[in-house]
Protein backbone atom coordinates (compact mmCIF):
# COMPACT_ATOMS: atom_id res chain seq x y z
CA UNK A 1 0.00 0.00 0.00
CA UNK A 2 1.24 3.32 -0.89
CA UNK A 3 0.42 5.69 2.45
CA UNK A 4 0.92 9.04 0.60
CA UNK A 5 -1.81 8.21 -1.77
CA UNK A 6 -4.34 7.90 1.88
CA UNK A 7 -6.16 11.01 1.51
CA UNK A 8 -9.45 10.47 3.45
CA UNK A 9 -11.28 7.51 5.44
CA UNK A 10 -13.20 5.15 3.70
CA UNK A 11 -14.57 1.49 3.95
CA UNK A 12 -11.46 -0.01 3.81
CA UNK A 13 -9.45 2.24 6.49
CA UNK A 14 -9.90 4.70 9.60
CA UNK A 15 -7.00 7.70 10.43
CA UNK A 16 -6.32 8.42 14.31
CA UNK A 17 -3.91 11.16 15.12
CA UNK A 18 -3.51 9.19 18.45
CA UNK A 19 -4.54 6.21 20.52
CA UNK A 20 -7.61 6.75 22.81
CA UNK A 21 -6.28 4.54 25.77
CA UNK A 22 -9.26 5.02 27.86
CA UNK A 23 -11.96 5.22 25.42
CA UNK A 24 -11.04 1.64 23.22
CA UNK A 25 -14.60 1.63 22.40
CA UNK A 26 -13.31 4.90 19.53
CA UNK A 27 -11.39 2.76 17.55
CA UNK A 28 -12.15 -0.97 18.32
CA UNK A 29 -15.77 -0.69 17.19
CA UNK A 30 -13.29 -0.08 13.72
CA UNK A 31 -11.78 -3.79 14.60
CA UNK A 32 -15.03 -4.96 14.93
CA UNK A 33 -16.14 -4.06 11.72
CA UNK A 34 -13.46 -4.82 9.73
CA UNK A 35 -13.19 -8.46 11.72
CA UNK A 36 -16.76 -8.72 10.35
CA UNK A 37 -16.22 -7.74 7.18
CA UNK A 38 -13.76 -7.18 4.35
CA UNK A 39 -11.10 -6.44 6.68
CA UNK A 40 -9.45 -2.68 6.86
CA UNK A 41 -6.64 -0.53 8.49
CA UNK A 42 -6.61 2.11 11.36
CA UNK A 43 -3.54 4.46 10.87
CA UNK A 44 -2.22 5.65 13.94
CA UNK A 45 -0.53 9.47 13.81
CA UNK A 46 -2.43 10.34 10.94
CA UNK A 47 -5.34 13.61 11.02
CA UNK A 48 -9.09 12.81 10.22
CA UNK A 49 -7.84 15.13 7.17
CA UNK A 50 -4.83 13.16 6.05
CA UNK A 51 -2.00 15.02 7.15
CA UNK A 52 0.82 12.95 8.99
CA UNK A 53 1.04 14.01 12.73
CA UNK A 54 3.52 11.15 13.70
CA UNK A 55 3.73 9.33 16.95
CA UNK A 56 5.96 9.82 19.88
CA UNK A 57 6.38 5.88 21.29
CA UNK A 58 5.37 3.38 18.80
CA UNK A 59 5.94 0.60 20.85
CA UNK A 60 4.08 1.99 23.70
CA UNK A 61 0.61 2.43 21.30
CA UNK A 62 1.51 -1.64 20.37
CA UNK A 63 1.44 -2.96 23.07
CA UNK A 64 -1.43 -1.03 24.70
CA UNK A 65 -3.48 -2.24 21.09
CA UNK A 66 -2.85 -5.32 22.41
CA UNK A 67 -4.03 -5.53 25.71
CA UNK A 68 -7.07 -3.48 24.86
CA UNK A 69 -8.01 -6.23 22.10
CA UNK A 70 -7.49 -9.01 24.16
CA UNK A 71 -9.73 -7.39 27.44
CA UNK A 72 -12.29 -6.23 24.73
CA UNK A 73 -13.01 -8.48 21.74
CA UNK A 74 -14.45 -11.25 21.64
CA UNK A 75 -13.25 -13.39 19.96
CA UNK A 76 -10.12 -12.37 18.92
CA UNK A 77 -9.54 -11.10 15.65
CA UNK A 78 -6.77 -11.58 13.48
CA UNK A 79 -4.36 -8.39 13.85
CA UNK A 80 -1.28 -7.35 12.58
CA UNK A 81 0.52 -4.04 13.44
CA UNK A 82 2.63 -2.76 10.96
CA UNK A 83 5.20 0.90 11.70
CA UNK A 84 5.82 3.04 8.96
CA UNK A 85 8.12 5.70 8.72
CA UNK A 86 6.45 9.08 6.78
CA UNK A 87 9.11 11.70 6.07
CA UNK A 88 11.07 10.70 9.68
CA UNK A 89 7.38 10.74 11.14
CA UNK A 90 6.31 7.35 12.90
CA UNK A 91 2.68 5.86 12.33
CA UNK A 92 1.67 2.55 12.93
CA UNK A 93 -0.76 0.53 11.35
CA UNK A 94 -3.15 -1.92 12.56
CA UNK A 95 -4.30 -4.27 9.71
CA UNK A 96 -7.68 -6.06 10.78
CA UNK A 97 -7.69 -9.55 8.41
CA UNK A 98 -11.53 -10.48 7.88
CA UNK A 99 -12.44 -12.97 9.95
CA UNK A 100 -13.86 -16.39 9.78
CA UNK A 101 -15.65 -16.79 13.39
CA UNK A 102 -18.24 -14.26 12.76
CA UNK A 103 -19.75 -11.93 14.88
CA UNK A 104 -16.71 -9.91 16.54
CA UNK A 105 -17.99 -8.49 19.49
CA UNK A 106 -16.54 -5.38 21.27
CA UNK A 107 -17.33 -6.19 24.78
CA UNK A 108 -17.02 -3.68 27.60
CA UNK A 109 -19.12 -0.79 29.85
CA UNK A 110 -21.70 -3.68 30.37
CA UNK A 111 -22.21 -3.50 26.53
CA UNK A 112 -21.91 -6.76 23.49
CA UNK A 113 -22.24 -4.94 20.32
CA UNK A 114 -20.67 -6.09 16.68
CA UNK A 115 -20.12 -3.66 14.31
CA UNK A 116 -20.01 -3.59 10.71
CA UNK A 117 -18.85 -1.19 8.28
CA UNK A 118 -21.30 1.23 6.30
CA UNK A 119 -19.13 3.85 4.17
CA UNK A 120 -16.24 5.65 6.36
CA UNK A 121 -18.22 4.37 9.41
CA UNK A 122 -18.55 1.58 11.88
CA UNK A 123 -22.08 1.28 12.76
CA UNK A 124 -23.77 -1.26 15.46
CA UNK A 125 -25.06 -4.32 13.35
CA UNK A 126 -28.69 -4.48 12.82
CA UNK A 127 -30.59 -7.77 13.63
CA UNK A 128 -30.61 -9.31 10.19
CA UNK A 129 -26.78 -8.49 9.72
CA UNK A 130 -25.98 -9.90 12.63
CA UNK A 131 -28.01 -13.32 11.24
CA UNK A 132 -25.59 -13.10 8.55
CA UNK A 133 -22.97 -12.71 10.44
CA UNK A 134 -23.74 -15.94 12.76
CA UNK A 135 -24.51 -17.93 9.51
CA UNK A 136 -20.82 -16.41 7.63
CA UNK A 137 -19.14 -17.46 11.68
CA UNK A 138 -20.89 -21.06 11.43
CA UNK A 139 -20.34 -21.64 7.86
CA UNK A 140 -23.79 -21.78 7.16
CA UNK A 141 -26.08 -20.24 4.69
CA UNK A 142 -30.00 -19.48 5.06
CA UNK A 143 -30.93 -21.95 2.56
CA UNK A 144 -29.05 -24.88 4.11
CA UNK A 145 -30.52 -24.28 8.03
CA UNK A 146 -33.34 -26.45 8.53
CA UNK A 147 -36.60 -25.31 9.41
CA UNK A 148 -39.71 -26.62 11.59
CA UNK A 149 -41.83 -27.58 8.54
CA UNK A 150 -42.54 -31.44 7.86
CA UNK A 151 -41.66 -32.30 4.10
CA UNK A 152 -44.64 -34.58 4.46
CA UNK A 153 -47.03 -31.69 4.64
CA UNK A 154 -46.26 -30.15 1.47
CA UNK A 155 -46.27 -30.93 -2.09
CA UNK A 156 -43.41 -30.72 -5.07
CA UNK A 157 -45.82 -30.30 -8.17
CA UNK A 158 -44.17 -27.19 -9.53
CA UNK A 159 -40.90 -28.12 -8.96
CA UNK A 160 -41.19 -31.71 -10.37
CA UNK A 161 -42.97 -30.50 -13.80
CA UNK A 162 -40.26 -28.02 -14.24
CA UNK A 163 -37.91 -30.87 -14.14
CA UNK A 164 -39.41 -32.91 -16.05
CA UNK A 165 -40.33 -30.02 -18.75
CA UNK A 166 -36.31 -29.55 -18.45
CA UNK A 167 -34.27 -31.77 -18.40
CA UNK A 168 -37.16 -34.39 -19.84
CA UNK A 169 -36.00 -37.06 -17.12
CA UNK A 170 -38.80 -38.42 -14.55
CA UNK A 171 -38.31 -36.62 -11.55
CA UNK A 172 -38.03 -38.65 -8.12
CA UNK A 173 -39.11 -37.29 -4.50
CA UNK A 174 -35.72 -38.71 -3.37
CA UNK A 175 -33.85 -35.44 -5.36
CA UNK A 176 -35.76 -33.78 -2.87
CA UNK A 177 -33.09 -35.01 -0.09
CA UNK A 178 -29.69 -35.32 -2.35
CA UNK A 179 -30.46 -31.30 -4.14
CA UNK A 180 -30.46 -30.46 -0.08
CA UNK A 181 -34.42 -29.82 0.21
CA UNK A 182 -34.78 -32.14 2.72
CA UNK A 183 -32.96 -32.80 6.01
CA UNK A 184 -32.47 -36.15 7.09
CA UNK A 185 -35.28 -35.78 9.90
CA UNK A 186 -37.97 -35.22 7.51
CA UNK A 187 -37.66 -31.23 7.40
CA UNK A 188 -37.85 -28.60 4.78
CA UNK A 189 -34.67 -26.80 4.79
CA UNK A 190 -35.13 -23.38 4.15
CA UNK A 191 -34.39 -24.05 0.08
CA UNK A 192 -37.16 -26.94 0.08
CA UNK A 193 -39.35 -23.96 1.48
CA UNK A 194 -38.51 -22.31 -1.03
CA UNK A 195 -39.45 -24.67 -3.86
CA UNK A 196 -42.22 -26.12 -2.10
CA UNK A 197 -45.68 -25.37 -3.75
CA UNK A 198 -47.33 -22.98 -0.89
CA UNK A 199 -44.11 -21.51 -0.08
CA UNK A 200 -44.03 -20.49 3.73
CA UNK A 201 -41.34 -18.17 3.06
CA UNK A 202 -43.58 -14.75 3.07
CA UNK A 203 -40.34 -13.07 2.57
CA UNK A 204 -40.19 -14.93 -1.12
CA UNK A 205 -42.14 -11.96 -3.07
CA UNK A 206 -41.89 -10.32 -6.06
CA UNK A 207 -43.33 -6.77 -6.87
CA UNK A 208 -43.51 -6.05 -10.31
CA UNK A 209 -44.75 -2.36 -11.74
CA UNK A 210 -44.92 -1.15 -15.86
CA UNK A 211 -44.59 2.62 -15.19
CA UNK A 212 -46.15 5.26 -17.59
CA UNK A 213 -42.76 6.80 -18.76
CA UNK A 214 -39.26 7.53 -17.46
CA UNK A 215 -39.26 7.57 -14.21
CA UNK A 216 -41.51 6.36 -11.28
CA UNK A 217 -44.76 8.30 -11.19
CA UNK A 218 -48.13 6.93 -12.68
CA UNK A 219 -48.19 2.87 -13.02
CA UNK A 220 -50.02 1.65 -16.01
CA UNK A 221 -49.62 -2.15 -14.39
CA UNK A 222 -48.85 -3.65 -11.26
CA UNK A 223 -49.15 -7.08 -9.83
CA UNK A 224 -47.70 -8.64 -6.72
CA UNK A 225 -46.88 -12.09 -5.99
CA UNK A 226 -45.55 -14.41 -3.31
CA UNK A 227 -44.59 -17.73 -2.47
CA UNK A 228 -42.38 -20.89 -4.71
CA UNK A 229 -39.16 -19.26 -6.44
CA UNK A 230 -40.38 -20.88 -9.70
CA UNK A 231 -44.09 -19.77 -9.46
CA UNK A 232 -42.46 -16.46 -8.66
CA UNK A 233 -40.01 -17.10 -12.16
CA UNK A 234 -43.12 -17.69 -14.35
CA UNK A 235 -45.05 -14.34 -13.04
CA UNK A 236 -42.19 -12.43 -14.02
CA UNK A 237 -41.25 -13.61 -17.25
CA UNK A 238 -44.81 -13.00 -18.43
CA UNK A 239 -45.44 -9.78 -16.89
CA UNK A 240 -42.36 -8.27 -18.98
CA UNK A 241 -43.46 -10.40 -22.19
CA UNK A 242 -47.11 -8.19 -21.07
CA UNK A 243 -45.95 -4.94 -20.83
CA UNK A 244 -43.49 -4.93 -23.07
CA UNK A 245 -43.28 -4.40 -27.11
CA UNK A 246 -42.37 -6.92 -29.88
CA UNK A 247 -41.15 -4.73 -32.79
CA UNK A 248 -41.18 -6.24 -36.91
CA UNK A 249 -40.01 -4.93 -39.23
CA UNK A 250 -41.69 -5.57 -43.03
CA UNK A 251 -39.74 -7.71 -45.63
CA UNK A 252 -40.75 -8.87 -48.75
CA UNK A 253 -41.35 -12.59 -47.86
CA UNK A 254 -42.50 -11.82 -44.26
CA UNK A 255 -41.67 -10.10 -41.65
CA UNK A 256 -38.68 -10.00 -39.02
CA UNK A 257 -39.23 -9.77 -35.31
CA UNK A 258 -37.35 -7.24 -33.49
CA UNK A 259 -38.08 -7.31 -29.60
CA UNK A 260 -37.12 -4.44 -26.95
CA UNK A 261 -35.18 -7.19 -24.54
CA UNK A 262 -33.37 -10.36 -25.37
CA UNK A 263 -35.85 -12.75 -23.58
CA UNK A 264 -32.87 -14.61 -22.21
CA UNK A 265 -31.00 -11.50 -20.86
CA UNK A 266 -34.27 -11.23 -18.80
CA UNK A 267 -34.53 -14.49 -17.66
CA UNK A 268 -31.21 -14.53 -16.74
CA UNK A 269 -31.16 -11.01 -14.84
CA UNK A 270 -34.28 -12.53 -12.59
CA UNK A 271 -32.63 -16.09 -12.00
CA UNK A 272 -29.91 -14.56 -10.21
CA UNK A 273 -31.72 -12.06 -8.76
CA UNK A 274 -33.79 -14.88 -7.32
CA UNK A 275 -30.82 -16.81 -6.28
CA UNK A 276 -28.51 -14.18 -5.12
CA UNK A 277 -31.22 -12.15 -3.23
CA UNK A 278 -30.80 -11.45 0.97
CA UNK A 279 -33.51 -13.89 2.13
CA UNK A 280 -32.82 -13.00 6.09
CA UNK A 281 -34.07 -9.55 5.41
CA UNK A 282 -37.50 -10.33 6.08
CA UNK A 283 -39.32 -7.19 4.80
CA UNK A 284 -37.60 -6.96 1.39
CA UNK A 285 -38.70 -8.78 -1.97
CA UNK A 286 -37.38 -8.54 -5.51
CA UNK A 287 -38.80 -5.72 -7.86
CA UNK A 288 -39.15 -5.86 -11.34
CA UNK A 289 -40.19 -2.09 -12.83
CA UNK A 290 -40.41 -1.28 -16.47
CA UNK A 291 -40.17 1.87 -17.90
CA UNK A 292 -40.22 3.41 -21.41
CA UNK A 293 -36.55 2.92 -22.33
CA UNK A 294 -35.68 0.03 -19.78
CA UNK A 295 -35.82 -2.30 -17.16
CA UNK A 296 -34.87 -2.93 -13.59
CA UNK A 297 -34.41 -5.92 -11.37
CA UNK A 298 -33.80 -5.02 -7.73
CA UNK A 299 -33.01 -7.47 -4.93
CA UNK A 300 -32.05 -7.19 -1.39
CA UNK A 301 -28.38 -8.15 -0.17
CA UNK A 302 -25.76 -6.53 -2.23
CA UNK A 303 -22.61 -8.83 -3.61
CA UNK A 304 -21.79 -11.70 -0.91
CA UNK A 305 -18.12 -10.44 -0.44
CA UNK A 306 -19.21 -7.60 0.44
CA UNK A 307 -17.16 -5.72 -2.40
CA UNK A 308 -19.85 -3.20 -4.65
CA UNK A 309 -20.38 -4.62 -8.41
CA UNK A 310 -19.76 -1.53 -10.43
CA UNK A 311 -16.01 -1.24 -9.15
CA UNK A 312 -15.28 -4.81 -10.96
CA UNK A 313 -15.34 -6.02 -14.34
CA UNK A 314 -17.67 -8.34 -14.80
CA UNK A 315 -15.65 -10.63 -15.75
CA UNK A 316 -13.73 -11.56 -13.21
CA UNK A 317 -16.70 -11.25 -10.52
CA UNK A 318 -16.24 -14.30 -8.42
CA UNK A 319 -18.94 -17.04 -8.32
CA UNK A 320 -19.18 -17.15 -4.47
CA UNK A 321 -23.27 -17.80 -3.47
CA UNK A 322 -25.18 -16.57 -1.01
CA UNK A 323 -27.36 -19.34 -1.47
CA UNK A 324 -25.61 -22.23 -2.89
CA UNK A 325 -28.41 -24.94 -2.56
CA UNK A 326 -30.97 -22.68 -4.59
CA UNK A 327 -28.31 -22.27 -7.06
CA UNK A 328 -27.71 -25.85 -7.00
CA UNK A 329 -31.40 -26.66 -7.71
CA UNK A 330 -31.07 -23.75 -10.24
CA UNK A 331 -28.41 -25.50 -12.51
CA UNK A 332 -29.95 -28.71 -12.33
CA UNK A 333 -33.05 -27.46 -13.73
CA UNK A 334 -30.76 -26.36 -16.63
CA UNK A 335 -31.28 -22.22 -15.41
CA UNK A 336 -27.63 -22.21 -15.32
CA UNK A 337 -24.52 -22.23 -17.19
CA UNK A 338 -21.37 -21.91 -16.17
CA UNK A 339 -20.53 -20.43 -12.59
CA UNK A 340 -20.51 -16.61 -12.68
CA UNK A 341 -20.85 -16.03 -16.43
CA UNK A 342 -24.82 -14.67 -15.65
CA UNK A 343 -23.97 -11.36 -15.85
CA UNK A 344 -21.70 -11.57 -18.79
CA UNK A 345 -24.80 -13.60 -20.43
CA UNK A 346 -27.10 -10.53 -20.08
CA UNK A 347 -25.11 -8.18 -22.02
CA UNK A 348 -23.86 -10.82 -24.55
CA UNK A 349 -27.75 -11.07 -25.42
CA UNK A 350 -29.09 -7.88 -25.42
CA UNK A 351 -25.67 -6.80 -27.54
CA UNK A 352 -26.87 -9.50 -30.29
CA UNK A 353 -29.96 -7.48 -30.57
CA UNK A 354 -30.25 -5.45 -33.40
CA UNK A 355 -30.18 -1.62 -32.74
CA UNK A 356 -27.98 -2.60 -29.73
CA UNK A 357 -25.45 0.57 -29.55
CA UNK A 358 -22.73 0.59 -26.58
CA UNK A 359 -24.60 3.52 -24.60
CA UNK A 360 -27.42 0.26 -24.13
CA UNK A 361 -24.79 -1.81 -22.89
CA UNK A 362 -27.02 -3.60 -19.39
CA UNK A 363 -25.08 -1.64 -16.15
CA UNK A 364 -24.86 -3.49 -12.54
CA UNK A 365 -25.13 -1.21 -9.56
CA UNK A 366 -24.56 -2.85 -5.93
CA UNK A 367 -24.94 -1.03 -2.62
CA UNK A 368 -24.15 -3.06 0.89
CA UNK A 369 -28.11 -3.99 1.02
CA UNK A 370 -29.17 -4.04 -2.33
CA UNK A 371 -28.14 -5.42 -5.88
CA UNK A 372 -29.80 -3.80 -9.25
CA UNK A 373 -29.57 -4.96 -12.77
CA UNK A 374 -30.53 -2.37 -16.06
CA UNK A 375 -31.46 -3.36 -19.19
CA UNK A 376 -31.81 -1.07 -21.51
CA UNK A 377 -34.45 -1.13 -24.32
CA UNK A 378 -32.94 -1.46 -27.69
CA UNK A 379 -36.42 -1.24 -29.88
CA UNK A 380 -38.23 2.51 -30.86
CA UNK A 381 -41.24 2.02 -31.27
CA UNK A 382 -42.63 4.22 -34.52
CA UNK A 383 -45.55 6.77 -34.69
CA UNK A 384 -48.92 4.51 -35.20
CA UNK A 385 -49.27 4.43 -39.05
CA UNK A 386 -45.93 4.43 -39.85
CA UNK A 387 -46.43 1.45 -42.21
CA UNK A 388 -43.31 1.78 -44.32
CA UNK A 389 -40.81 1.38 -41.68
CA UNK A 390 -40.79 -1.11 -38.08
CA UNK A 391 -44.19 -2.00 -36.71
CA UNK A 392 -44.87 -2.72 -33.12
CA UNK A 393 -47.46 -5.46 -31.19
CA UNK A 394 -47.94 -4.97 -27.68
CA UNK A 395 -49.36 -8.17 -25.36
CA UNK A 396 -52.35 -7.06 -23.39
CA UNK A 397 -53.23 -8.81 -20.66
CA UNK A 398 -56.02 -10.42 -19.56
CA UNK A 399 -58.05 -7.40 -18.16
CA UNK A 400 -56.56 -5.03 -21.35
CA UNK A 401 -58.27 -7.66 -23.34
CA UNK A 402 -61.50 -7.61 -21.68
CA UNK A 403 -61.76 -3.87 -21.79
CA UNK A 404 -61.10 -3.53 -25.27
CA UNK A 405 -63.56 -6.34 -25.85
CA UNK A 406 -66.55 -4.14 -24.03
CA UNK A 407 -65.60 -0.72 -26.15
CA UNK A 408 -65.78 -3.73 -29.77
CA UNK A 409 -69.66 -4.31 -28.59
CA UNK A 410 -69.83 -0.60 -27.01
CA UNK A 411 -67.95 2.00 -28.25
CA UNK A 412 -69.44 4.66 -26.30
CA UNK A 413 -68.78 2.78 -22.86
CA UNK A 414 -67.36 5.19 -19.98
CA UNK A 415 -64.60 4.07 -17.67
CA UNK A 416 -66.98 4.05 -14.70
CA UNK A 417 -69.21 1.73 -16.54
CA UNK A 418 -66.13 -0.68 -17.51
CA UNK A 419 -64.75 -1.06 -13.75
CA UNK A 420 -68.47 -1.83 -12.79
CA UNK A 421 -68.97 -4.82 -15.39
CA UNK A 422 -65.41 -5.87 -14.60
CA UNK A 423 -65.32 -5.74 -10.99
CA UNK A 424 -62.06 -3.31 -10.51
CA UNK A 425 -61.62 0.41 -9.07
CA UNK A 426 -62.13 3.21 -12.05
CA UNK A 427 -58.54 4.10 -11.42
CA UNK A 428 -57.15 0.19 -13.03
CA UNK A 429 -59.43 1.17 -15.53
CA UNK A 430 -58.38 4.51 -16.38
CA UNK A 431 -54.65 3.19 -16.36
CA UNK A 432 -54.99 0.58 -18.70
CA UNK A 433 -57.20 2.80 -21.40
CA UNK A 434 -54.06 5.09 -20.68
CA UNK A 435 -51.35 2.25 -22.32
CA UNK A 436 -53.57 0.99 -25.05
CA UNK A 437 -53.74 4.62 -25.66
CA UNK A 438 -50.19 5.34 -25.58
CA UNK A 439 -49.51 2.28 -27.49
CA UNK A 440 -51.80 2.76 -30.14
CA UNK A 441 -54.39 -0.02 -29.90
CA UNK A 442 -57.45 2.59 -29.12
CA UNK A 443 -58.11 6.38 -29.27
CA UNK A 444 -61.30 8.50 -27.69
CA UNK A 445 -62.96 10.97 -29.91
CA UNK A 446 -65.15 13.56 -28.46
CA UNK A 447 -65.26 14.85 -24.86
CA UNK A 448 -64.69 12.24 -22.04
CA UNK A 449 -68.40 11.96 -21.18
CA UNK A 450 -69.87 12.38 -24.20
CA UNK A 451 -67.46 10.70 -26.45
CA UNK A 452 -66.69 7.03 -27.96
CA UNK A 453 -63.76 4.78 -28.49
CA UNK A 454 -62.05 3.88 -31.72
CA UNK A 455 -60.07 0.72 -31.63
CA UNK A 456 -57.42 1.24 -33.71
CA UNK A 457 -55.48 -2.13 -33.84
CA UNK A 458 -55.42 -5.13 -31.95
Amino acid sequence: MELKTLVAECTAYDFKVMLEEKKPKSWLKSVSAFANGLGGSLFYGIDNDGIVKGLDDVQHVCETISSRIRDYMDPLPEVEMIPHDIDGLHILQLKVNSGHYTPYYYVGDGQRIAFVRIGDESLPATAEQMVRLVLKGSNKTFDSLHTDYKAEDYSFTILANSFKDRTKQEWDKKYLLSFGLVAGAGNLTNAGALFADDCPLWQSRLYCTRWDGKEKGDAINDAEFTGNVLMLLREAMNFVKSNTKKGWEKLPDGRKNKPEYAERAVLEAMINHFIHRDYTVMGGEVHLDIYDDRLTVTSPGGMYNGLLIQDLDIKDVSSERRNPILANVMAQLDYMEKRGSGLTRICNETKALEGYKDELKPKFKSTPTQFQTIIYATFDTPNVGDHDGDMSETKLTERQQKILNLIKKSPTITGKQMSETLSVSQRTVERDLSAMQKNGILKHEGKDNDGMWVVLST
